[in-house]
């Protein structure tokens, strides 16, 4: 049995989509456990929670306190040590689940995440990743989404190593192809921290521990060109919000210029299926749940504004993870990857060191 241990109170709306998902999750999946965490109090407020708390496969975890969306770090991570966000971390530290899920504020996810478990050997940073959908019928993952601001070379080559252990472990593909996010495909463009991020990921593909394909540009991401792509958190976190702006916008257009005359509302009827399809396939919902790699357990973030059916795709994917054991797939490709990982990291460390990360950006 998979147990996962649930935010119950994190997120825009808290219990009011943590409960109903929660019970849908285990109403689809008569092999997992939760542990719901959270003010039993205003759990026991929503009308489903009563049969969470009769549920055989469901267990009640009380925790005093609740980080909220606008908390500074500080405080949630060195002041609100009974936060329902931490207790669910701590169910993953002490053995009791195999993943932890949060709709809570991303910054102090991450940073309460990687002070409880810590980091893997040979991992700097931890990175967000996520599924992105492209015009080949699949998605595309992408990583870092917001962690990581500033990203050195050998942090990039650490994202690759992580993403492949990540999409072999949910794609069945032993080998999943990683392109470096470029403003070109020609490997003299870009920085020179992404000039040598090249130089790493193609040694990494001579001594096998990479399928690395080059660079990509920003339209490959939703091209399909590679399974994978790779870059540093900033650029991430804008394809993320240029991916769901451009499904709302595809909603907002069928409302709106479908109803405007005679002519608009002919060719509604005609082009609705199509669209329809097109923004069902773009539906951010659908790819919730994104992965915190590189830490020493497992912990998926829910969007913020995530309603009942994304969050339920956050516990899925959290699920799919622990089924297809992805952390000891993470360790297999990082210990097979040592020589090269603490290669670049001790030739960057002879260099200027970049300026430390900032504060993880939401993904909200």
């Amino acid at each position: 049995m998979i147990r996962i241990a649930v935010d119950a109170m994190g997120g825009d709306f808290g219990p009011a989509v943590t409960v109903p998902a929660s019970l849908a999750f285990l109403q689809g999946h008569a092999g997992a456990c939760l542990t719901l965490v959270g003010q039993v109090d205003e759990l026991q407020k929503h009308p489903q929670f009563g049969q969470l708390q009769t549920h055989a496969r469901c267990q009640i975890v009380a925790a005093a306190e609740v980080v909220s969306m606008d908390d500074p770090i500080e405080i949630a991570l060195r002041r609100k040590k009974n936060s329902s966000m931490r207790v669910a971390i701590n169910q993953v530290k002490d053995g009791a689940a195999q993943a932890a899920v949060s709709a809570g504020n991303t910054g102090a996810l991450m940073a309460i995440a990687r002070y409880v478990l810590k980091t893997m050997d040979g991992i700097d940073r931890p990175a967000i990743a996520t599924q992105l959908p492209n015009a080949m019928g699949g998605a595309t993952t992408v990583l870092d989404l917001g962690a990581n601001v500033d990203c050195t070379e050998d942090h990039l080559l650490q994202f690759a190593v992580m993403g492949s252990a990540l999409v072999a472990a949910i794609s069945n593909n032993p080998s999943p192809s990683v392109g470096l996010l470029n403003i070109g495909e020609e490997a003299i463009k870009g920085s020179e921290v992404i000039k040598k991020a090249g130089e790493l990921l193609r040694s990494a593909a001579k001594s096998g521990d990479l399928n690395f394909y080059g660079n990509v540009e920003g339209n490959d991401i939703f091209k399909g060109t590679t399974d994978i792509v790779v870059c540093d958190g900033f650029v991430g976190n804008v394809a993320l919000k240029t991916s769901e702006g451009l499904a709302s916008m595809i909603g907002s257009f069928m409302k709106t210029e479908f109803s405007r005359n005679i002519f608009t509302k002919i060719a509604a009827i005609v082009a609705y299926p199509v669209l329809t399809a097109f923004k069902n396939r773009m539906d951010h919902r659908r790819y919730n749940g994104a992965a915190l790699l590189g830490l020493q357990g497992l912990v998926f973030k829910s969007h913020g504004s995530a309603d009942v059916f994304a969050f339920e795709r956050a516990l899925n994917r959290a699920y799919d993870a622990a089924s297809n054991k992805l952390l000891d797939r993470v360790h297999e490709r990082i210990a097979h990857a040592a020589p090269i990982l603490a290669a670049a990291s001790v030739e960057h460390k002879a260099e200027p060191s970049l300026q430390a990360a900032k504060e993880p950006v939401a993904l909200h």
